[in-house]
């Protein structure tokens, strides 16, 4: 790890030690850099505090990115955090056009602590077929593809 990586990921490590300590969320920070270097954010997981289980690390750090530079779009960022992406916020990556993340701990490790990364990952391995974690069933497609087709007609801007 170079220096720099070095020094960026003691920053996400260190905003994720504030909120730990004051019982604001768990041990996860991170941050996301611009194409020169320059961070545009820093966050932690602030799900307790918010009580808001989408507010992990990744989710505010590019929240706050995307407010910063008035954009949803980071092309030619990079994410660093202090744990492996779960599967919500690699969605949240992808979806931003984020190409490189750069993480500190397994989902594996999480899981020794307690987090339920994996879960989420075999839920999807399995084809969302698990009940036990989610029942998902698809109904009234018809009225939504209304919706849609409605929406392609608009010619909108697609993200």
């Amino acid at each position: 790890m170079t220096d720099k990586s070095k020094k960026l990921m003691e920053k996400a490590i260190k905003q994720a030690e504030k909120t730990m300590k004051k019982d604001i969320g768990g041990p996860f920070g991170a941050l996301v850099v611009d194409s020169n270097g320059k961070v545009l954010s820093i966050a932690s997981n602030t799900v307790l505090g918010d009580h808001d289980p989408t507010a992990h690390a990744e989710i505010n750090a590019i929240r706050q990115a995307t407010q910063k530079i008035g954009s949803h779009d980071l092309t030619g960022c990079t994410l660093y955090t202090t744990a492996h992406p779960c599967p919500m916020c690699l969605g949240a990556i992808i979806w931003s056009n984020i190409k490189t993340v750069i993480y500190g701990c397994k989902p594996e490790d999480a899981r020794k602590i307690g987090f339920r990364d994996d879960d989420m990952y075999a839920f999807i391995e399995s084809g969302h077929n698990d009940e036990s974690v989610l029942k998902i069933e698809e109904r009234h497609r018809d009225s939504c593809l209304e919706l849609f087709q409605e929406y392609s007609k608009l010619d909108k801007q697609v993200y």
